[in-house]
């Protein structure tokens, strides 16, 4: 049991070790390898063409620095109710990119959502290293086409219990090639095959931020529509309307999206329905919008969050959505012209290699240059040394004289602070003697002092020099008698002198300097 959770501890903090590791590396490793064709930061150009029944619209944009921005659109309108003839196409198209000034730019060609099949399907894990290959091989089992017959690409959207589950989009090649083949005939050059369907869904992501919705298109004769979920086509629809009586219309259409707004509802996604009306019916309008049980938002009349030069709401959204697929960098669209063909973007090793060998340089120097610093202060010391030997001798002989004279003086300090200077006991005699009395003679040694002299009153002498912190045991050494001629008291006294320390004598000095003062 305690194996067990050992085990569980040390899987645990493996688990979390490497999760560290990993954020901490692959910034780095992104930054080492970063090309500076990365698309965050490589300018680009590109242009839109959009084949639609009854006309054909163009969208030019560029991108810079991650910021891409559409610079302009125009909608041809040509034979109502079908779709325009490949030379009729190519000839528009070239007017429309001189017209826009984008010449040289990439073409994006957008095909129609009837002209395309659009499936999800499940291959086995396994096949992950081999999947253009597999997808090609199986490409007639999942759709009518065979790859050879085909414009397809695929996109990988997760795994699910050891299946990998996968977007197809396939059209037939013999309805695109001749709309190729008349833009090269242009000079202009398709360089990329997308679905409207799809632009819509990167049109609805840039513009609104909202990844999760259902899209609904409205002709007179028809419809379609998709649902999208975090920036993929999760499912499809398409038809045409049996009946002319707009109950019927919104009865088909109510049937088509009922199980695509129930997914949104179980991933608890608001249900929204953006809605594209080309048949200018507003009672239809007006039933969606009542009897649909999500939020219609008709984009023709409120429009989406983007600005469109010469457009206010209503714009060509299929080219529009298809610039803004081949130049945003989140789109992350599927393109038909690759047949499935997907290269592993090389890892650019130019940089890294630069940033590693002056990461080198620069260790090399940061390790080299203060060596090489120090060692010639070194020698511009042992220089200025060798000039100052003199000087140097003068100044050691000086030193030794100050450490002499600072030896004596210490000396005569000690002396002075260990016993009261005599000095200072005259100074204190002085203070405390009346003035009716004077000395004849004063005898100090380290210990005692002995006065001699005379004053009007001998006794009242005594009180004052016990009083004194300098004297201790004051006493008359002899009689006192009183002489005549001098009319006082001659005294002889001794006494000690009281203990007298190095501090005593230090405050006493300061007070005195500050009575001085």
């Amino acid at each position: 049991m305690n194996s067990a959770i050992v085990i569980d501890k040390l899987t645990t903090f493996a688990a979390s070790s490497t999760m560290a590791f990993r954020k901490l590396s692959d910034p780095l490793w992104r930054m080492l390898t970063f090309s500076l064709a990365d698309d965050s930061v490589y300018p680009a150009k590109a242009v839109c063409a959009a084949i639609e029944k009854g006309g054909l619209s163009v969208a030019y944009g560029s991108r810079f620095l991650s910021r891409t921005i559409v610079k302009g659109a125009r909608d041809y309108p040509l034979e109502e109710g079908k779709f325009p003839q490949p030379d009729v196409f190519a000839s528009s198209l070239s007017l429309a990119v001189n017209d826009l000034g984008a010449v040289k730019s990439d073409i994006t060609l957008s095909i129609p959502k009837a002209w395309a099949i659009i499936k999800t399907t499940e291959f086995p894990v396994t096949i992950k290293e081999n999947l253009s290959n597999v997808v090609a091989y199986e490409l007639d089992r999942i759709t009518p086409f065979s790859a050879d017959d085909a414009y397809f690409d695929f996109k990988v959207l997760g795994e699910k219990e050891e299946k990998l589950i996968l977007l197809i989009i396939a059209a037939k090649a013999d309805l695109i090639k001749p709309y190729i083949e008349a833009l090269a005939e242009k000079g202009l050059n398709v360089c990329r095959i997308t679905v409207n369907i799809s632009g819509i869904e990167t049109l609805c992501r840039f513009a609104d931020k909202k990844s999760e919705n259902v899209f609904l298109e409205i002709r007179k004769d028809g419809y379609e529509g998709a649902l999208f979920l975090n920036g993929i086509i999760a499912g499809s629809f398409s038809g045409p309307f049996a009946a002319e009586d707009d109950t019927s219309k919104l009865n088909v259409i109510a049937k088509e999206i009922a199980p695509l707004i129930d997914t949104l509802k179980i991933r608890e996604k608001p249900a929204l329905l953006n809605v594209i009306f080309r048949d200018k019916n507003s009672v239809l309008k007006e039933l969606l919008r009542s009897g649909l049980p999500c939020t219609v938002k008709v984009l023709n009349e409120t429009g989406v969050n983007l600005k469109v030069p010469g457009f206010s709401n209503e714009f060509p959204y299929a080219a529009v959505g298809g610039v803004l697929e081949s130049l945003w960098t989140k789109a992350a669209s599927l393109n038909l012209l690759l047949r499935g063909v997907h290269e592993k973007p090389k890892t650019p090793v130019a940089l890294t290699i630069i940033l590693l060998l002056s990461i080198i340089i620069m260790w090399v120097l940061y390790i080299i240059a203060p060596l090489k610093i120090e060692e010639k202060r070194v020698l511009e010391i042992d220089r200025q040394i060798a000039l100052r030997k003199d000087e140097i001798k003068k100044i050691e002989a000086l030193k030794k004289e100050i450490e002499a004279v600072k030896t004596e003086l210490s000396a005569i300090n000690d002396f002075k602070q260990g016993k009261p200077m005599a000095l200072n006991i005259l100074k204190e005699l002085t203070a405390i003697l009346p003035k009716s009395a004077w000395l004849s003679r004063v005898r100090i040694t380290e210990t005692a002092v002995e006065l001699e002299g005379y004053s009007a009153s001998a006794t009242g002498i005594l009180s004052k020099l016990e009083a004194s912190s300098y004297f201790k045991k004051a006493e008359f050494a002899s009689p006192t008698f009183r002489d005549a001629r001098m009319n006082a008291d001659r005294f002889n006294i001794k006494m000690e002198i009281e203990g007298f320390t190095k501090e005593t004598q230090v405050e006493k000095a300061v007070s005195e300097e500050n009575e001085e003062e």
